[in-house]
């Protein structure tokens, strides 16, 4: 009896504590499912292992989604002060981004397990995504305008979330495109990827002209948000990303409707693009490892170490794509390099996600916080 008490206790902390941002876990777990067989070695045991990952992270994806729409349910008022928190309202955008990762499992590992019905639920959930990412890059950035109070000083990189949800359903059109029949719909899907770019790495880098003008003038941020220079890696890596398997469809893609040169011109302009971000890319990484070694001594853990797996993860994806596309092998063995290093990230990650949820130590919503604390000062005011 009294441990059937504790466990609902437990439970009933959990859905009221839970905050979107557990949704990077699945994002970071997506990206290394779909890399790990990509390595040339030992193929069928990387691939099942990739499968693996993947219905592992659909599970934490379900599980993710019931406990957030739980705290909806039974704390409404509760759920909706993330819309005035600052920080917590920007993981919003972690939830597109993951159920990115599961649809482009559902092209990488679906069909050889489940037939061509995974291209029909790949299709369906990337226009969720889509929808999803696009409401999300309009509302919070709005709620931000109207409603919260921001400065220059706590300003981090955690600022790209929102926006780049769009970058990455970009992408997985790009991906998606891989798999279809050449038709006006094909047409109309590489298009909005396009947009979807557009809607996204503009936004993104104008957010990153500001991260680098706090950085000048405010310094390395604190230690607890040091990891969060990485999420900068991420828009980056994926607007290359998108840039090479957009660039890739566009040819076939668009001789259906006669502009067969023009797509020759966007597979040209994809590579040397994401070779150009590519570079940029490179200079975010060494900041951010450089940041990291900073602050090693007094870095404590919270689920914002995830931040290391899924930029490193599409920044890793692009350069192979490259690497792909130009057959080169030296470009090959750094995109190697550096998914192995994602591999170990990963692995430490995970390990002290699931050591501190067994002990329930990460179960924590600042919104529900300052909700309370402002709750009690007005009654406090009131007596």
């Amino acid at each position: 009896m009294q441990n059937t008490v504790l466990l609902q206790t437990r439970l009933e902390t959990m859905i009221r504590q839970f905050t979107p941002n557990w949704f990077t876990v699945c994002m970071g777990t997506g990206v290394v499912a779909l890399i790990v067989s990509e390595f040339p070695i030992f193929q069928a045991f990387t691939w099942s292992l990739g499968a693996m990952l993947w219905h592992l992270n659909m599970l934490l994806f379900v599980l993710f989604s019931a406990l957030y729409v739980l705290r909806w349910l039974y704390y409404p008022v509760e759920a909706k002060q993330i819309f005035k928190h600052p920080m917590m309202c920007l993981f919003l955008g972690a939830i597109p981004m993951a159920l990115a990762t599961i649809l482009n499992g559902f092209l990488k590992y679906g069909q050889p397990i489940y037939g061509e019905s995974a291209l029909v639920w790949a299709e369906l959930l990337w226009y969720v995504d889509v929808v999803l990412a696009v409401a999300i890059a309009w509302l919070v950035p709005f709620v931000m305008y109207q409603r919260q109070q921001h400065e220059l000083k706590s300003m981090t990189a955690v600022w790209l979330l929102p926006v780049v949800a769009c970058e990455v359903a970009a992408t997985s059109g790009g991906l998606l495109l891989g798999h279809l029949v050449v038709t006006e719909h094909a047409v109309g899907i590489l298009l909005a990827s396009y947009v979807l770019l557009g809607m996204s790495v503009l936004p993104a880098f104008a957010i990153l002209t500001i991260l680098m003008l706090r950085l000048a003038l405010h310094q390395l941020p604190a230690k607890e948000l040091a990891i969060s220079n990485w999420l900068a890696l991420g828009p980056i890596g994926t607007g290359a990303f998108a840039l090479l398997v957009l660039g890739a469809q566009a040819p076939s893609v668009l001789a259906s409707i006669g502009l067969a040169h023009v797509g020759q011109i966007l597979h040209g302009a994809g590579i040397v693009g994401s070779l150009i971000l590519l570079g940029f890319g490179l200079w975010w990484l060494g900041l951010a490892i450089l940041t990291t070694l900073h602050h090693r001594r007094v870095l404590p853990f919270n689920l914002g170490w995830w931040a290391l797996t899924f930029p490193l993860g599409v920044y890793s994806f692009a350069i192979l794509n490259l690497a792909a596309q130009l057959q080169m092998a030296w470009i090959y063995g750094f995109a190697y390099g550096l998914s192995a290093a994602l591999l170990v990230l990963w692995l430490w990650v995970a390990g002290k996600t699931a050591h501190c949820f067994y002990h329930g130590h990460l179960f924590f919503s600042p919104c529900l916080k300052s909700y309370l604390e402002a709750k009690q000062q007005c009654a406090e005011k009131a007596v």
